[in-house]
């Protein structure tokens, strides 16, 4: 395989045409984990999705990464599919994490992406459900969905200031524990 610009370019299409099945599964997703943690968690509307799709790939160290991540994912195919069952689970857990950013939230995509593997099946149009998809496409669907559930505001806890966030005002003129 060989990434270039254009490549890039071209699955970033892919991935905002994809806005249908990647939105539904992102909103199914927060759904349930809204109701399994007991909080509310906004929807995501398409064109929320396809500007979060511009930001990954507006960096371009992350974007080729992110690229080459989809492309493998959207050819991946082995013959009876088990066998490939952990080559897919890998490059989807590592394509929702990379979608999702720096930590906590890479961590969060990698997690989520197992969680929205599971219940992809219950989203129409999603891949996988005909069974003539290659293996690899459902675990692309699970992991932009994870990735960018998780990129994306809604979730009450990042929407304030962290209660562990040490500000400079503390330095100044005063002391600190090490002191």
């Amino acid at each position: 395989m060989r990434i270039t610009p254009a490549v890039v370019a071209e699955e970033r299409e892919w991935v905002r045409e994809r806005a249908p099945v990647v939105v539904a599964l992102i909103n199914a997703t927060r759904d349930d984990l809204g109701e399994r943690f007991d909080t509310e968690v906004t929807e995501v509307a398409p064109e929320q999705y396809r500007r979060a799709v511009d930001e990954v790939f507006a960096d371009g160290d992350r974007a080729v990464n992110v690229a080459a991540l989809v492309r493998l994912l959207r050819t991946l195919d082995v013959q009876g599919d088990y066998p490939g069952f952990v080559v897919d689970e890998l490059l989807g857990r590592e394509l929702a994490g990379t979608v999702a950013g720096d930590q906590p939230l890479r961590l969060l995509g990698e997690a989520t992406f197992h969680y929205a593997d599971v219940a992809i099946e219950a989203v129409e149009g999603s891949a996988g459900v005909s069974g003539n998809d290659p293996a690899g496409l459902d675990d692309l669907d699970a992991a932009l969905a994870a990735g960018f559930q998780s990129r994306l505001p809604g979730w009450e806890w990042r929407e304030r200031e962290s209660p562990f966030a040490v500000g400079t005002d503390e330095r100044e003129g005063g002391t600190t524990r090490d002191e």
